[in-house]
């Protein structure tokens, strides 16, 4: 198994676990985010809509200000494309970023690969690289669409184990297969993200598998990343510092 591309420690900070999902339109508006909510969550997240809109150059001026961000752009293509464009990536000065698991080993290795070297040759920390397992907005359903007949349990292990032997950090995953993943995947750093995170009180919107933030924690997340009930909220940082109080509740 080729050695994990990133790791993290064991012992994350609650606070540290919180990824605030800038789903927004502009940069203006993920700014106003970014600067209300501060350092009370871990890590920002920049996804399609946001980079489309917004570029590269915002990615830069948010790491370069020393924000911690995680790149959610699903890299998924042929090996030398997706290889090249985690560099870039890389390069970026991004704290994380995520590649598809279904494109294959070779693909995902040769991400993780080149980072490495890029990384290393240019005295940069290497980013932690996700597999992305499978949305949290599929289910067998969407599995059997394509001519997958396996559950969504034993899809997901099978490609966070394809991403380990790959060399990736860890995969994004549902927190209903967390736990799954830490069992099937034995390697004490393999990093679990988990999107699909609804506070008490939060409505599903357009995620099928879905659990409170605590309850995630619970089940082997390591990093949770919640969107619009922080970034709808009035108070922005009061609804993340409720959602930490909500995790850190004595059960």
């Amino acid at each position: 198994m080729t050695e994990p591309s990133k790791a993290q420690p064991s012992k994350i900070k609650t606070k540290d676990r919180i990824i605030v999902a800038l789903d927004v339109e502009t940069a203006d508006e993920a700014r106003a985010i970014v600067k209300e909510i501060g350092d009370a969550a871990g890590a920002f997240k920049i996804g399609l809509q946001l980079f489309t809109s917004a570029g590269p150059e915002f990615v830069r001026a948010l790491t370069d200000a020393g924000t911690r961000v995680f790149l959610d752009l699903k890299f998924h293509d042929i090996p030398t494309t997706v290889a090249k464009a985690s560099v870039e990536a890389a390069r970026l000065g991004v704290w994380m970023f995520n590649v598809h698991a279904s494109g294959g080993r070779e693909m995902m290795s040769a991400a993780a690969s080149a980072v490495k070297e890029f990384c290393e040759h240019d005295g940069r920390q290497v980013p932690i690289m996700l597999g992305v397992t499978l949305l949290t907005s599929s289910n067998t359903t969407t599995l059997a669409e394509g001519g997958i007949e396996t559950s969504v349990g034993d899809y997901v292990v099978n490609m966070a184990r394809l991403s380990a032997v790959a060399g990736l950090s860890g995969v994004v995953v549902s927190s209903h297969e967390a736990a799954l993943v830490k069992r099937a995947v034995e390697l004490s750093n393999f990093c679990v993200v988990t999107p699909g995170i609804r506070p008490i009180g939060g409505t599903n919107d357009d995620q099928k598998r879905v659990m409170t933030p605590a309850e995630a924690v619970f089940a082997g997340s390591d990093y949770l990343v919640i969107g619009r009930p922080i970034t709808s909220a009035a108070d922005r940082k009061r609804a993340v510092t409720d959602i930490v109080e909500e995790i850190d509740r004595p059960k």
